[in-house]
């Protein structure tokens, strides 16, 4: 194992790895770890619909860059326009 593998910034270190092995040999509570929601959660009272979207590489460069700036992801970005263009 590559000595930089890390999850959320903690190194992965070979002790780790074993006390996953022995959990996971004890054997996990199959029902408590499927008890999760499907797919996303809304962001609102219906299904959400997916739209695709075709940009130019310096178009998406100045996306990930506002992205970037604000702290915001590409999609939160787009909606921000989208609701300042229809406003």
């Amino acid at each position: 194992m590559a000595a930089d593998e890390t999850i959320n910034g903690a190194p992965v270190t070979e002790a780790l790895i074993a006390e996953w092995a022995a959990d996971a040999e004890v054997g996990y509570d199959l029902p408590a770890l499927r008890k999760r929601g499907r797919g996303r959660p809304g962001r609102g009272a219906e299904p959400s619909q997916v739209v695709a979207l075709r940009l130019t590489a310096e178009e998406l460069a100045a996306l990930d860059a506002a992205a970037a700036r604000e702290h915001k992801s590409r999609s939160d970005l787009i909606r921000e326009a989208l609701a300042m263009y229809a406003a």
